[in-house]
C-alpha cells in the first residue's frame, strides 16, 4: 500500500482464503473459509508500524489485526486467537508474561535443494566445523551480518537479552526480553523477518527450519511463561513467602493435559518431527522438572519473583502467535479447572505413556482434529481450516520419493 493511502486510513481488504493458504501456495476446499471467499479487513495501529532499517529505499511494515466486515475478529487470525487467550486471562484479573528464545542457522546462499546446507565462508576464509558452541568468538566470522542484525533491532526498538552460538554448525540463539504476549509475538515474527532480509543483503541464507541438518541439534522457540496480577504485578506462581503456589502447579497441570492435543500448533511442518523424533535437547514429552532440559516443561532456576514455566516443545518454525496462544491456553485450562500435575522428574527418566506426545505430523494432525479442548479455545472454523491446510502439506510431502528411498530401497527384492 502507498504511504499516502495508509496515512489516509484507506481500508485494506484481503480474501478470506489467504488465511488458510498452505506453504506450497495452494488452498484447501472453499468450504473451510466460505464458498464466496469474501473479504476480511486488515487494520494496524501506530505502534505496530515499523520502518525497515535494512531497506535501501524507505519501506514500512505494518503488523495487522484481521477482522470480519462487521468488525468481529476473524476466527482464522492467529494474532486474534492470541488476543482472545490474553483476554481470557484479563477477565480473571491476570496478565500473562512471556519471553521467547529463538534458535536459527546461518548458511551460505542455498540454490540447490538436492544438496545439504553448508556453513558460510567466514571472515577468516574458512567454514565453521561445529566446535564453536558458546565460544566468545563464535560469531566473529559473521561479524558484518550480526552487526547489522543488532543495528536493525535497535532501530526497530526491539530489546534483546542474550545472544550465543548454539550446539549446531553455524547455529545461533537470541533471547527476547519478557513482556506482553502480543508484543513478544510481534517482536518474534518481526525478528524472523529481519533475519531473512539482512541475510539476503549479506549473501546468506538464515534458516528457521526445525531440523535443517542431520546428526545435529534442531532449532527451537522455547516459550517462558508466568502470570501476574493486573495492577500490582505480583507473580501468582509464588507466595509472599517465596514458595510455589497452587496456581503454579495448576498451570503445569494444564500444560500437561493439553500439549498432546496442541502439538501440531507447536510443530507445524513435516520437518518439525525430525527435531522431535531426535530429542537431543528437544524433548517430545509433557513431563516437568526443575532445571532438566530433557523435560518438555522445565522450571528454570530463578528467584520467586521470576518463577516461570518453560515450554520446550515449539520449534523455530512455529507461528509465534499460535504457539504462544496454545501454550497460554493450556496453562489457563489448568488454572480454571484446578488440574494437578504429575510428580516432577529429575535425572534420566523414562517418559510415561500418558505424557508422551505425537511424534509424526499425521498423528499430531489427527489429535488436533479430534480435540474438544482445541475447539473450545480456538473454534471449529480455525481447527478445521488449519487441519485442512496442514493435511494438504502432508500429502504434498508424501507425494515425493526421497533420495534415501531410492538409495536404500531400489535394490531390495
Amino acid at each position: 500500500m502507498t504511504v499516502d493511502g495508509f496515512l489516509e486510513g484507506r481500508r485494506l481488504q484481503l480474501a478470506r482464503g489467504v488465511m488458510l493458504q498452505c506453504i506450497m501456495g495452494g488452498y484447501p476446499s472453499a468450504r473451510f473459509y466460505g464458498s464466496d471467499d469474501g473479504d476480511l479487513v486488515l487494520s494496524s495501529s501506530p505502534e505496530r508500524v515499523f520502518l525497515l532499517p535494512w531497506s535501501d529505499s524507505p519501506r514500512a511494515l505494518a503488523i495487522c489485526d484481521v477482522h470480519e466486515l462487521d468488525g468481529r475478529s476473524s476466527g482464522l487470525s492467529t494474532r486474534g486467537l492470541l488476543e482472545h487467550v490474553v483476554g481470557a486471562y484479563a477477565e480473571r484479573g491476570w496478565q500473562p508474561v512471556v519471553a521467547t528464545e529463538l534458535e536459527f542457522f546461518v548458511f551460505e546462499r542455498h540454490l540447490d535443494c538436492a544438496k545439504p546446507f553448508r556453513p558460510p565462508v567466514g571472515l577468516d576464509g574458512s567454514r565453521e566445523s561445529g566446535c564453536a558452541a558458546f565460544s566468545v568468538s563464535s560469531g566473529n566470522g559473521l561479524r558484518p551480518f550480526f552487526e547489522e542484525v543488532y543495528r536493525c533491532m535497535a532501530a526497530l526498538g526491539m530489546p534483546r537479552d542474550t545472544f550465543m552460538h548454539e550446539m549446531g554448525v553455524s547455529q545461533f540463539e537470541i533471547n527476547l526480553l519478557h513482556g506482553d504476549p502480543l508484543q513478544v509475538a510481534d517482536q518474534t515474527f518481526l525478528f524472523k523477518h529481519l533475519l531473512h532480509e539482512v541475510g539476503l543483503k549479506h549473501g546468506l541464507a538464515v534458516v528457521c527450519m526445525a531440523k535443517p541438518l542431520p546428526h545435529t541439534p534442531g532449532s527451537s522457540m522455547h516459550i517462558h511463561q508466568s502470570v501476574v496480577e493486573q495492577g500490582c504485578g505480583r507473580n501468582i506462581f509464588s507466595s509472599v513467602e517465596g514458595e510455589a503456589t497452587p496456581a503454579f502447579f495448576h498451570f503445569i497441570g494444564g500444560q500437561q493435559a493439553a500439549l498432546a492435543d496442541f502439538t501440531l500448533l507447536f510443530a507445524p511442518h513435516v520437518n518439525s518431527y525430525q527435531r522431535l523424533c531426535h530429542p537431543y535437547a528437544s524433548p517430545n514429552n509433557a513431563c516437568w522438572s526443575h532445571d532438566n532440559r530433557a523435560a518438555g516443561l522445565r522450571i528454570p532456576a530463578s528467584g520467586p519473583e521470576a518463577r516461570r514455566v518453560e515450554n520446550r516443545l515449539p520449534g523455530a518454525d512455529a507461528n509465534p502467535y499460535l504457539a504462544i496462544a496454545a501454550s497460554l491456553a493450556a496453562g489457563l485450562h489448568g488454572l480454571c479447572h484446578g488440574l494437578e500435575p504429575s510428580a516432577a522428574i529429575q535425572g534420566e527418566f523414562e517418559v510415561p505413556s500418558a505424557l508422551s506426545l505425537p511424534c509424526t505430523m499425521h498423528a499430531a494432525l489427527q489429535r488436533l482434529q479430534s480435540s474438544e479442548l482445541a475447539r473450545e479455545w480456538f473454534g471449529d472454523e480455525f481447527v478445521d481450516g488449519y487441519c485442512a491446510s496442514k493435511g494438504m502439506e502432508l500429502m504434498s510431502y508424501l507425494d515425493e520419493i526421497t533420495p534415501w528411498e531410492r538409495r536404500v530401497l531400489a535394490s531390495q527384492v
